[in-house]
């Protein structure tokens, strides 16, 4: 656009002071933007994508929460797998409370015993069991919030991306329609113009400024978003290069992405060992028919003699009880259909996760297509021909031919174009993020359809 506009200007003949301006003005923009652009790319502490992913895996706060409680449930199994302490006792037995002497009556004794509790067995197997599917469960949701976190860094930071580029497109365009309320202005001061074009300038060059406000708002909601997921100070910069990969991949055949999501995306691996925690509590209830034994032996030493003048014989005791499950039709029966009921809930819950995947990829395959198609559109159509019609009128107004108006509003329809176009491809790489997390991994290039941008590529 810019060549096109120095050669428009060039072309136009004569020497008159609104024709030196022109130039003179082109000339500036031009350099300013050089100077811009070279400023923007020379930035030492721009945050690239990928520094951004890997600051927030190793500082998210949330994600380090969900982490903490996976290794705390690693720690689970063992401990419901083992057997309960033995218990140590330590008894006064028949002790007479006239005199507490310990040699009046014959059966007085001082006891110690230990006694260990002995679950039915397989309990206890079972027990470590259900245990290690809820830790394995746990560490599939942190690797599912380790997904969410680096889809939210992708998109915030492509989201950020398009603002700064629409700040940078709305300063450039308030430079030209403030060129543009000179040239109307002089054209007014000689009797060439209308009081109204200098006037429409003016309210044009205020709503960019507007724009401008609105985009600057945007901007610092987003990096305080991004901080927050990079775990940093609210309002620390953030500062993006000026340049990004704007080539979009071809989008991806829907059927093998589903496929491939039943196998990698971790909250159904996650949903699955919660369904096989179930089964294992359903058959750790059948075992609660089954009674629990406790095992004991104790020792009692008695002081005194016996009638004949021998010292009294210590006591050994063992022990064996046993729990009598009796109540089956209140406890037992009701705990065992609670756990059949969990069962059916998390199967349930398994489907509806299927689903919801489901529904993320298809959605999020629907927001690529669009955006890839509109970003190629803009880039390779609409803008090139808008920007070929700014020249054309910005000629054609300086020999009378096209109204103030209609050059304006041409070139505000190119301003909404560019801007558009950076619209169209963040929110394609945004949905590029999002269809990646959902499928629950790097999303293979052999998945790709070949589109007509795909061909021109190879």
């Amino acid at each position: 656009m810019r060549q096109s506009l120095i050669t428009a200007t060039d072309a136009l003949k004569g020497g008159n002071r609104m024709q030196n301006l022109i130039k003179n003005f082109l000339r500036a923009w031009l350099l300013a933007s050089l100077l811009a652009q070279i400023g923007l790319a020379a930035a030492e502490d721009s945050l690239l994508l990928e520094d951004a992913v890997t600051l927030a895996v190793a500082g998210n706060s949330g994600l380090a929460k969900i982490g903490a409680r996976a290794r705390a449930l690693a720690e689970v199994p063992s401990q419901v797998g083992t057997l309960p302490d033995p218990t140590l006792s330590l008894n006064a037995l028949n002790l007479p409370t006239d005199t507490f002497s310990r040699s009046q009556e014959a059966m007085t004794q001082m006891q110690i015993g230990i006694a260990q509790t002995l679950p039915f067995p397989g309990k206890l197997g079972l027990r470590e069991e259900a245990a290690q599917f809820d830790a394995a469960a746990a560490e599939w949701d942190t690797l599912e919030t380790r997904l969410v976190v680096i889809r939210n860094v992708r998109m915030t930071w492509w989201n950020l991306f398009y603002l700064d580029r629409a700040i940078f497109i709305a300063r450039q365009n308030q430079v030209l329609l403030r060129q543009f309320v000179k040239i109307a202005e002089i054209k007014y001061k000689t009797g060439q113009g209308l009081q109204s074009d200098v006037l429409l300038a003016q309210v044009e060059l205020s709503k960019l400024l507007d724009v401008e406000i609105s985009l600057q708002a945007s901007r610092r909601g987003q990096a305080a978003q991004m901080n927050a997921l990079l775990n940093r100070p609210a309002n620390m910069q953030v500062k993006l290069p000026q340049e990004a990969n704007e080539l979009l991949p071809d989008y991806p055949d829907i059927a093998p992405l589903r496929k491939l999501a039943l196998d990698t995306r971790p909250t159904l691996s996650a949903q699955r060992s919660q369904l096989d925690a179930a089964h294992t509590r359903v058959n750790l209830a059948e075992k609660d028919y089954y009674p629990d034994f406790k095992l004991g032996a104790a020792y009692g030493a008695r002081n005194g003699s016996n009638p004949n003048g021998s010292a009294r014989a210590d006591f050994t005791s063992i022990m064996f009880s046993m729990n009598l499950p009796i109540y089956t039709g209140k406890k037992q029966d009701r705990a065992l259909a609670q756990r059949k009921a969990e069962v059916v809930k998390e199967k349930f819950s398994l489907e509806d996760r299927v689903v919801q995947v489901d529904t993320e990829i298809e959605q999020a395959l629907a927001d690529y297509r669009a955006g890839h198609d509109q970003a190629s559109l803009f880039k390779t159509g609409i803008i090139p021909q808008a920007s070929m019609t700014v020249s054309s009128m910005l000629a054609a107004y300086q020999v009378n031919k096209v109204d103030f108006l209609n050059l304006v509003r041409s070139q505000i329809t190119l301003y909404n174009y560019e801007t558009q176009y950076w619209k169209a491809l963040s929110s394609g790489w945004q949905a590029w993020a999002r269809l990646e997390a959902a499928v629950g991994t790097t999303i293979p290039r052999n998945y790709a359809l070949k589109t007509d941008q795909g061909r021109a590529h190879e």
